[in-house]
């Protein structure tokens, strides 16, 4: 039997004197009851909680890189240039308010192959058999054919020619960096990330510039030409030197593997970068480089610590195709 004195103490455990809240943020969403102003939707995802939060002070944190000026590098995997975030990319190189680029093979060479023929949308669930046999090859729900494979190697051979030849007359081994200048600039097509880049010199690292068609074509190319090479130590000496040479950087990493790593790990060499948002969908619990968070990161020097407490980091996790051109949105539209 239950005691009243038993009750009393339940009592006390269930409702607990609370600290004062009055120097806490609210939670509140957004009133759609009034007329629809972009903006304040934007600024209201900071009061929401949960991702929303977090993805209100990636904004905040972003539009804190650009009023400071610091030079800022964006970093991102293949299937963001598969998916339309392709574009988003291209806006903010156009304008110039990314400094530099680091991305994987795939985030090469799917942007020269959208100058040629534009990927379709399809179906997450389509039968592989049949996709094969209609030369199809699936990314999610988008659809890439093999035709356009096929006009991405003339096109690559034709700078791979270029290359090689200046590399006879020159005698010099042209870096990454360079080549991936030289595919910017002969595509000359201005929905492309790497057409704008070059016509800006925006530098484009790529710590895994073979993963992929590029390194396939290249190993057919290298057939004929077993003396052609491509100087990637260059390309970490670059990437090295900027936060270096910079006053402050900003990282935005979307997704994470090795070019969200790259670019943190050139900032250990200045203390750390005074900024980084991430978005991503990845856990931490295999230690993974990919799953990490910004915590990890300031255990590495990557990220920089400040002796008074600055929110200078977040991890906003989820889809980037959703959750970047709201960023952008609220970030780089003034």
């Amino acid at each position: 039997m239950v005691t009243n004195k038993q009750i009393k103490k339940a009592h006390e455990y269930d409702f607990r004197e609370t600290v004062n809240l009055e120097n806490f943020v609210a939670v509140k969403g957004y009133d759609f009851s009034k007329p629809f102003d972009f903006k304040e939707f934007l600024k209201s995802f900071t009061t929401t909680g949960f991702q929303a939060t977090n993805l209100g002070t990636a904004i905040d944190i972003i539009r804190k890189m650009r009023e400071e000026k610091v030079k800022i590098i964006l970093t991102y995997t293949s299937n963001l240039v598969t998916s339309g975030l392709r574009d988003v990319i291209a806006y903010l190189v156009k304008n110039k308010f990314i400094h530099a680029l680091c991305t994987t093979a795939g985030g090469i060479e799917e942007d020269i192959m959208k100058c040629f023929k534009p990927f379709a949308l399809g179906d997450f669930s389509g039968d592989a058999k049949e996709l094969y046999a209609k030369g199809l090859n699936r990314t999610g729900n988008i659809y890439v054919g093999d035709d356009i494979y096929i006009e991405f190697e003339k096109f690559l051979l034709f700078i791979l020619e270029k290359c090689y030849a200046r590399q006879v007359k020159e005698n010099k081994i042209m870096s990454t960096t360079e080549f991936m200048h030289d595919l910017g600039k002969e595509i000359n097509n201005k929905s492309s990330i790497l057409y704008w880049a070059a016509k800006y010199n925006i530098p484009v690292f790529s710590p895994a510039p073979l993963d992929g068609a590029i390194g396939d074509i290249i190993w057919f190319f290298k057939h004929e030409h077993p003396d052609f090479k491509l100087d990637i130590t260059d390309d970490v000496f670059q990437m090295n030197n900027m936060p270096i040479e910079a006053d402050e950087t900003g990282v935005i990493a979307l997704g994470s593997g090795s070019p969200r790593h790259y670019a943190l790990n050139a900032n250990i060499f200045k203390g750390g970068t005074k900024y980084a948002v991430y978005v991503d969908s990845y856990t931490e619990w295999d230690g993974s480089t990919s799953g990490s968070k910004p915590d990890e990161a300031y255990t590495w020097g990557k990220i920089k610590l400040f002796k008074m407490f600055k929110k200078n980091s977040v991890q906003v996790i989820g889809d980037a195709t959703i959750i970047f051109p709201l960023i952008v949105a609220g970030a780089f539209l003034d």
